[in-house]
């Protein structure tokens, strides 16, 4: 069994975003050489998410409309996490909602999705770089 391993960067440019990272995760698998196995693709920040869904922006928005309802951003005061000094709590709790890493199947060395699928990194405190870890496993 091989493995490989290989970061994406992001820095988004507002509090919140999401970018679909399936065309990235493509060419690592074609650098890894791996044609059967498993992607794992994790955010390694506690406010950033990564997730699987369709690639439609009318469901974007309703990600972000239904998210600022589950954990507004205002009034920061309302978050015992803020109390440190932050004022990203809610960015907190929408990564919890979201989910920190997804893992797919590689079959004939590309994800094997449903139909509409794609890998999509959420930002949830952005405006700083962050980094999402791909780790690949297999033959």
């Amino acid at each position: 069994m091989k493995s490989y391993r290989e970061e994406l960067w992001f820095n988004v440019p507002s509090r919140r975003g999401f970018i679909n990272i399936t065309p990235q995760i493509e060419k690592i698998l074609i650098k890894s050489g791996i044609k059967e196995g498993l992607v794992l693709v994790n955010a390694m920040h506690i406010t950033s998410s990564v997730f699987i869904n369709d690639d439609e922006s009318g469901l974007h928005q309703d990600y972000e409309e239904w998210l600022e309802r589950l954990a507004p951003h205002e009034p920061v005061s309302r978050y015992r996490h803020n109390r440190t000094g932050e004022d990203n709590g809610d960015a907190h709790l929408k990564r919890q909602i979201m989910g920190r890493e997804v893992v797919v199947a590689v079959t004939d060395g590309k994800p094997d999705f449903g139909p509409w699928e794609q890998i999509f990194y959420g930002e949830f405190d952005g405006l700083r770089r962050k980094r999402v870890l791909v780790k690949i496993i297999g033959e």
